[in-house]
């Protein structure tokens, strides 16, 4: 099986005597779109810092794209997720003085691996599609301050596939909107995905969402804690 991501082992704490995650085993298949599940605090969003790297575990094996975490230096894993992961927050992270444009294509900015995928067509051009895809191309020289909720999320989505990534991490981004705004926001990111072949990993607490994903999996039930 070819893995998007797979963690063994996985151990992690904030201080000795209070571990967060005790993971025997999870695994995601590339192209799957996996719904991640549990309540708030029960350790969803230490598990997606731990697989971008911005936290590292105390025991463990930690794969993201076939490439082991702790085998590399940090640059490498910095350069890994810049070029291979697009992550969607939960409070989408917009740069408030950067126009929507200018936020979408900030991936590409940063790194050339990114970029290069893009085909020799311009990254704003690329940017532009996306942004229309998602129902924002009217609004890509507007400023992020002036955009709804809504508009923000979907800023957040374009700037996240940009560049094709193989890993998309989205962490809880669907809940500030209403039942109708969630489904067809995910029903754009599928598209997404689907177009430029990601694997997607969506985080939340509304199980209501999991019957739209092709596998559901609660962090109970693979946290041994």
């Amino acid at each position: 099986m070819d893995y998007a991501v797979e963690v063994d082992e996985l151990l992690f704490s904030y201080r000795p005597s209070k571990v967060v995650l005790r993971i025997k085993h999870f695994a995601i298949a590339r192209g799957e779109r996996v719904f991640l599940y549990g309540p708030s605090g029960s350790g969803k969003s230490t598990l997606l810092g731990i697989l971008s790297r911005v936290l590292k575990a105390q025991q463990g094996s930690v794969k993201i794209l076939g490439r082991d975490l702790s085998r590399m230096s940090g640059p490498a894993r910095d350069a890994l997720r810049g070029a291979h992961i697009g992550y969607i927050f939960q409070m989408f992270n917009l740069i408030p003085y950067l126009r929507v444009i200018e936020n979408i294509t900030l991936p590409c900015r940063i790194s050339k691996e990114r970029s290069q995928r893009l085909n020799g067509v311009s990254v704003e051009k690329t940017a532009t599609k996306i942004a229309e895809q998602l129902g924002i191309g009217p609004i890509v020289f507007e400023s992020i301050t002036d955009l709804s909720v809504g508009q923000q999320q979907r800023v957040a989505a374009a700037r996240a596939l940009l560049g094709a990534p193989e890993l998309i991490i989205a962490d809880e981004p669907t809940s500030s909107l209403d039942e109708d705004h969630r489904e067809k926001f995910l029903k754009l990111l599928f598209e997404q995905c689907r177009e430029i072949g990601s694997t997607l990993l969506f985080v939340s607490h509304d199980r209501r969402l999991l019957r739209l994903f092709d596998r559901a999996v609660s962090l109970a039930e693979i946290n041994d804690v």
